[in-house]
């Protein structure tokens, strides 16, 4: 684990926020110059600490409205199942989020999709690439809390 120091966290909190925003803004916001905030910039990328900068895009506007939470058991649980079973995640563009699990799950699958018929879809392409014991899911009727900023209060 990196040591981020308070600059390295301000810059981490800004990006999180708008990770859109030009060098200038970004050394403003943080006050530094413009060429020592582009170095701390770059050692927080080169240091993996940073991985990408993506842009947020509105769910409901490109019609996958709906999120999905997958509950998934396996009675399987030998190399070549997991092969099978990472390949067939991977490859369905509509699973969002793959978390093995511990206690009664063995993993946690996040979708998004356009409505019920679409996520039986998703669920038929599914079970046709990977034999699951027990599939379950919940459709998430009201987002109270989403968001990819990871907490940065203890980092300093």
């Amino acid at each position: 684990m990196r040591k981020i120091d308070e600059i390295d966290h301000k810059i981490l909190h800004e990006l999180q926020r708008d990770g859109g925003l030009s060098i200038e803004s970004l050394a403003e916001k943080v006050h530094l110059s413009r060429n020592a905030c582009w170095r701390r910039l770059r050692a927080l990328e080169d240091g993996g600490v940073i991985k990408g900068r993506v842009a947020l895009v509105d769910a409901e506007q490109i019609g996958c409205g709906l999120s999905v939470f997958i509950f998934i058991r396996t009675a399987n649980h030998d190399p070549d199942w997991l092969a099978q079973f990472r390949e067939a995640v991977v490859s369905l563009p509509e699973i969002t989020g793959v978390h093995r699990t511990s206690g009664e799950l063995d993993y946690v699958l996040r979708a998004r999709v356009a409505d019920v018929k679409a996520y039986d879809r998703l669920y038929q392409r599914l079970i046709a690439r990977v034999p699951l014991a027990d599939v379950n899911a919940s459709f998430v009727m009201e987002d109270i809390k989403d968001t990819t900023a990871l907490p940065l209060v203890n980092t300093v």
